[in-house]
């Protein structure tokens, strides 16, 4: 063993164990104590010659062992309780000078340490006593370093280096010495906790490795690295979530031209050379129009307006006679103004009359009475009753008529043409209102016959509807009549009024016979679509489109110059999402109302659903 670990040993044995104070030991004790008397300087030469030892290099060796027994020495008396720098004014204190640490509060003697001789002292170790070198416990009793500020910076942590080298003076690279720095750490620790250092330095602390330099390149690979499974996942749910989702509902499309013009030009029609005139074939279009658009009394024409207020607001099932109606002490009275050329039928108070049969007397008899009483019957009075028959006009869009009464005797209720165009095309869409409107005549509960005042009924595909004669109002009649083309029939519906050349009922019939006659020869049917041809297709709404096509010609029944229109509906059956070649999804129309044309089409192939590509695809 060397001089150190003797020292070691003799620190060890006179302690008197662990609880024994060594702050009052001297500092060349302590110096023993901590090992590091075992490296001396020349300023340790022995009887007062450590400051020949600075001037004189080459008895660093000398100077170095004599140290070293000096501390020796030194720690002997510090086991005595003697401090080493009180044992006498010779070599003692100045070998103590060499190897004592400055004690709280002294400054270091600058001149007291020399590298060379240190280095010499070191030398003379072995590993094993370098390594077994006992540091004792900083006592509690020691006084405390001076109090820092609280608001220190935080403290990085070094990097790790090489065994620190002493200055030649006794203290660290940093300056400080070597003793004190450690003690102020540990107090400032002490009183008051450190701040959390930043995460990658203290990967770089739990690691011992220091954190890497931020570069572009780190922060773009550490991005990708983070988003790149979150991106992934997302794709993940997107692609599960297009599979599941439901599919769209399929439409179709029309793929046919939209609408078809028959060749030639308009047909002329034979207009009345008086008054006004309409014709209209329903579910086709208007024929034309003549005379001026203005309101002119209609006398009993308006009676088709009593008749739709009671059918719409007390329907008759079909088979029925509908509910019966008591006559009261008026009706009865009224009958017998027929002398003063009144339409009207007998009546007798107390007797009830059925709904079938008041509106074959209002229809067919023209019966003024019986149109007064059905007006009482249903709203009260006569003049709650018109209110009503007005406010159908205007839901019917019959701007320029007016109704002053249930009869039309009166010369106040005008209407045009067109507008009793309008009404007569709703009225016969009334099972019993049309069944009645064609009837030669009807007889009533008594027996009595009573004719149709429209001569026209049934002659010539003539289905009604009602004439209107006063001298006021001159003769007019509301027409309807039948044309059968191509299996389907079409409806005409036409008015003729203000014909005064007498007679006036004849003259009306006639004039509107023309008209019936000349719009009956101008229908004819063209065909517009094969059987067979492409006319639609099945959109999934995923971008897959199967063709459509017609089971059978396509027959539009027309005039010339007159614009067919085609529409390709599904019939109200929402088209599948698979189906096989040939089964009918649709329908293809032509025209409206009676005369309408319709023809079923179906898949020219077959219909797939669509495929996982189409799903992922889809955005809405």
């Amino acid at each position: 063993m060397g001089r150190a670990a003797a020292a070691k040993r003799s620190a060890g044995g006179t302690t008197g164990g662990p609880d024994r104070d060594t702050s009052v030991l001297g500092t060349s004790a302590r110096k023993a104590l901590s090992g590091e008397g075992t490296a001396t300087t020349a300023d340790e030469a022995p009887h007062g010659e450590g400051d020949k030892g600075d001037e004189n290099p080459e008895h660093g060796g000398k100077s170095g062992a004599k140290a070293g027994a000096a501390g020796k020495a030194g720690a002997a008396a510090s086991a005595s309780g003697v401090d080493a720098e009180d044992g006498g004014e010779g070599d003692g204190k100045d070998a103590g000078k060499g190897a004592a640490v400055p004690e709280q509060g002294r400054p270091a003697d600058s001149e007291s340490s020399v590298p060379a001789s240190r280095s010499g002292a070191a030398t003379a170790e072995s590993d094993a006593e370098r390594t077994s070198t006992f540091v004792p416990l900083r006592s509690t009793d020691a006084p405390l370093p001076p109090e820092r500020p609280t608001s220190a910076p935080p403290v990085t942590p070094p990097k790790p280096t090489a065994e620190p080298t002493d200055a030649p003076d006794g203290t660290d690279a940093s300056g400080a010495e070597p003793g004190s720095a450690a003690l102020g750490e540990t107090e400032r620790t002490r009183q008051q906790a450190l701040p959390d250092p930043p995460p990658l330095d203290l990967l770089a602390q739990l690691t011992n490795k220091p954190p890497p330099p931020e570069t572009p390149l780190r922060t773009a690979v550490r991005r990708v690295k983070i988003w790149t499974p979150l991106a992934l996942l997302l794709v993940l749910a997107f692609v599960i979530a297009q599979a599941v989702r439901p599919l769209p509902e399929p439409t179709l499309a029309l793929t046919a031209p939209a609408t078809h013009t028959f060749p030639g030009a308009k047909p002329a029609m034979p207009w009345p050379a008086e008054g006004q005139a309409a014709v209209t074939v329903e579910g086709l279009g208007s024929l034309g129009t003549h005379g001026a658009r203005k309101p002119v009394p209609i006398a009993s024409v308006a009676k088709v307006m009593t008749a739709y207020v009671i059918l719409r607001d007390h329907p008759v099932k079909k088979g029925t006679d509908g509910k019966l109606i008591p006559v009261d002490k008026k009706a009865e009275d009224e009958a017998g103004l027929s002398a003063q050329n009144e339409s009207t039928v007998e009546v007798k108070e107390g007797d009830k009359i059925s709904m079938r049969e008041a509106v074959n007397a209002i229809m067919i008899a023209s019966a003024n009475n019986v149109a007064r009483l059905l007006a009482r019957w249903d709203a009260g009075s006569e003049e709650k009753f018109v209110e009503k028959m007005n406010k159908a006009a205007k839901d019917l869009g019959m701007r320029n008529t007016t109704y002053t009464d249930p009869s039309g005797l009166r010369a106040e209720t005008v209407s045009t043409a067109e507008d009793q165009v309008k009404l007569g095309r709703k009225a016969m869409e009334d099972p019993l209102f049309k069944e009645t409107v064609r009837l030669p005549s009807y007889e009533d509960t008594k027996g009595d016959t009573h004719p149709n005042w429209n001569g026209l009924v049934p002659v010539g595909g003539v289905v009604g509807i009602k004439t209107g004669t006063t001298t006021k109002a001159g003769g007019n009649l509301l027409f309807a009549a039948e044309k059968e083309v191509d299996g389907n029939t079409q409806l005409i519906v036409g008015a003729v009024l203000g014909q005064y050349r007498p007679s006036i009922l004849d003259t009306v019939l006639a004039e509107s016979k023309k008209l019936i006659t000349a719009a009956q020869g101008a229908l004819s049917s063209v065909r517009v679509v094969k059987k067979g041809e492409v006319v639609g297709e099945v959109d999934d709404q995923l971008g897959g489109r199967t063709p459509l096509v017609a089971t059978k010609d396509v027959r539009v029944v027309g005039w010339a110059g007159m614009k067919a229109r085609l529409k390709l509906t599904d019939g109200g059956e929402t088209p599948p999402h698979e189906a096989g070649s040939g089964d009918r999804v649709g329908w293809l129309t032509a025209g409206s109302g009676p005369g309408q044309v319709r023809v079923p089409v179906a898949l020219g192939e077959e219909k797939t659903e669509p495929g996982f590509g189409s799903k992922l695809t889809r955005i809405l």
